[in-house]
């Protein structure tokens, strides 16, 4: 603030700086067109290009998206190889542009279910945009948070086992430092698009203490403008994290 600026800063805004979002509805945009689920996935994924491009103007600096779940794999056959080629393809045509828009690309979640190729595809745009400084994008793929969770647990049982670490140091800094986000801040904000209520085992041990936000508009038609009235919205937000604001 300048010199003449008598904002109390208690009183601005908190930025809403690690936003999550729960991507949904992309098949029921489809359909109620009349046009095959896979459609509103190919839509979907244009509207991730859209939003991510909007975040750094609205104070975002990580952005994670829930792009398929442990659980999806229960879909057709046809919508889950349609779904990893819309990845594929998404992997091949931004790497260029995520990489000279300083945009840098994690992915979270069990790769060994996935296909090699697609694989050896993520770690390569990983780490061709390791430095990336202007907006970091973690996107889940094959996630589950209880899966998650478990695996993180197998690596504490096993370093305890193997003295690694003592039993009496496991605290939550040891899990969160083997959680597939280690390294990132837990998320202030959670969106979920097209008007379901559940947090569908996304993040829910870095979620303890986030916002929610339930927009009944469908993934495809999410805009930077509404995502801007989202943050708006939270940064009036009192966040107390269980202790006592004083006025």
């Amino acid at each position: 603030m300048g010199k003449g600026d008598t904002t109390d800063p208690k009183n601005l805004p908190r930025p809403a700086e690690h936003v999550a979002i729960i991507m949904d509805g992309n098949g029921r945009w489809a359909t109620s067109r009349g046009w095959p689920r896979l459609v509103g996935h190919r839509r979907g994924a244009e509207r991730v290009r859209e939003i991510v491009r909007a975040c750094p103007d609205l104070g975002i600096r990580w952005l994670t998206v829930y792009a398929f779940s442990t659980e999806n794999w229960k879909r057709s056959t046809e919508e889950v190889l349609g779904l990893m080629a819309i990845f594929a393809r998404y992997i091949e045509r931004e790497a260029d542009r995520l990489s000279a828009e300083g945009v840098r690309l994690r992915f979270i979640g069990d790769r060994s279910r996935l296909d090699p190729k697609l694989q050896r595809m993520m770690a390569g745009i990983e780490a061709r945009t390791a430095g990336g400084a202007r907006l970091n994008l973690t996107v889940a793929i094959n996630y589950g948070g209880r899966d998650e969770i478990a695996r993180a647990m197998r690596a504490v049982a096993l370093d305890v086992a193997e003295g690694r670490l003592r039993a009496e140091e496991v605290g939550e800094a040891a899990v969160a430092a083997r959680l597939d986000t280690a390294g990132l801040p837990d998320p202030d904000l959670i969106i979920r698009t097209s008007g379901e209520t559940r947090t569908s085992n996304f993040l829910p041990w870095q979620a303890a203490y986030a916002e929610y936000e339930f927009t009944p508009t469908l993934w495809p038609d999410f805009t930077p403008q509404e995502l801007a009235a989202i943050v708006a919205r939270f940064g009036n937000r009192e966040r107390r994290f269980g202790g006592v604001v004083n006025g």
